[in-house]
């Protein structure tokens, strides 16, 4: 891009390259501050606006400014909270660190111009970076990517595509809007047909024990959990969409010390229905029982995830989608196949994709393009050379 003059002076002269890269990075650390509060706070239901001021997630006393200053706080407080001693962990830091590297990245890679088109289109792509970076840190802990990122993300997506065209290689505010737009739906076409053909295909798991295993259902305030022969996950894990059944095999059972039928128990999110017995699950709080086998729903993959593909098709467009989509599954299958290696339980074993999708974008505005044209290149010579 090229410099534009300002008098006798150019704007790289008033503002050096190296100094406004700087200046991105620090504006990453401070934005990273203000993600770690969307990281916390989103998954809870809780404002990101009140309150205002940060608060330590042990004694939940508010932190004055002078304690929550990027990067240095974490590291002159040790990690701890000086009111209750309680630890600070290093997702805090770590989230203010790749922010602040990503920020400098995109301002080296995308905006040295120092022209009003270079300094839109870094706040386009610091928009999807803030984005990813919530949607990764939230589904990596909660298994889950907030709307507010997603859904969001497509409406950022469509409005920094119409004010920077240049995005999707448009020239007019109509251009970038529908390339935006085309990017949204293929996003979220491809997604959506995988989850339901998955549904319909692999919807479904049937694990039978050759010895019976004691399974425990416990509610813990508004949360519950099943233990199954020793290992625990969390009750709503199993029911993504909120209609699915879980069906055991039971040889002997008691909710609450009462003893109930042996034989088919069907559960759903809030119900267990044990013979001619049912209980109302938000009324319960222990369930044991002994079984002999399991039916266990399961998804593909969340709605967080199709919707998230979404948000970055509307940002850098389908290609883009199909590029990420290919990127996540690949990285995903193999730290998938690490994790089956280390003797991770197949039955409860959860990866989340998000962040996957995440890495393709940030791959994609990396050198995205670029690995397309190889790959083109490569085909192409390769059937030339076919018989």
């Amino acid at each position: 891009m090229g410099v534009r003059s300002c008098g006798m002076r150019t704007v790289e002269t008033i503002l050096p390259s190296s100094i406004w890269i700087g200046v991105a990075a620090l504006l990453g650390a401070m934005v990273g501050s203000f993600l770690n509060v969307c990281i916390y706070r989103l998954p809870r239901d809780l404002s990101v606006w009140k309150p205002s001021r940060s608060f330590c997630p042990s004694c939940k006393k508010l932190i004055p400014w002078w304690r929550n200053i990027p990067l240095v706080s974490w590291v002159v407080l040790r990690a701890r909270c000086p009111d209750c001693g309680g630890a600070i962990a290093a997702r805090y830091f770590l989230v203010e660190v790749l922010t602040s590297v990503l920020f400098a990245w995109i301002a080296a890679r995308f905006a040295l111009g120092l022209d009003a088109g270079a300094f839109l289109l870094f706040g386009a792509y610091a928009t999807l970076v803030a984005l990813m970076v919530v949607a990764t840190f939230v589904d990596l802990e909660h298994f889950i990517i907030p709307d507010e990122v997603s859904l969001g993300g497509v409406a950022a997506g469509v409005i920094w595509s119409s004010l920077v065209p240049q995005m999707h290689s448009e020239s007019s505010f109509r251009g970038g809007a529908l390339a935006s737009l085309l990017g949204g739906f293929v996003g979220y076409g491809i997604l959506w047909t995988v989850v339901e053909l998955g549904r319909l295909v692999f919807g479904r798991r049937r694990l039978r024990f050759e010895k019976p295993v004691a399974v425990t259902w416990k509610r813990s305030g508004l949360d519950a959990s099943i233990n199954v022969d020793g290992e625990a996950i969390k009750w709503s894990e199993f029911f993504f969409r909120g209609t699915e059944s879980l069906r055991m095999e039971v040889e002997k059972g008691d909710c609450d010390g009462a003893v109930l039928e042996r034989g088919v128990w069907s559960w759903s999110l809030n119900s267990l229905h044990a013979g001619k017995s049912s209980f109302d699950l938000n009324c319960v709080s222990r369930i044991s029982a002994t079984v002999t086998e399991m039916v266990i729903p399961r998804e593909v993959m969340g709605f967080g995830d199709v919707k998230l593909l979404a948000a970055i098709g509307a940002f850098l467009g389908w290609r883009a989608v199909l590029f990420a989509l290919f990127a996540g599954a690949t990285v995903g299958s193999v730290v998938g196949l690490l994790g089956a290696l280390a003797g991770r339980r197949e039955w409860s074993a959860r990866i989340p994709f998000g962040p996957y999708l995440a890495l393709g974008a940030m791959l994609w505005l990396a050198a995205g393009p670029q690995c397309l044209s190889w790959y083109w290149t490569v085909l192409e010579a390769f059937l030339h050379k076919a018989p």
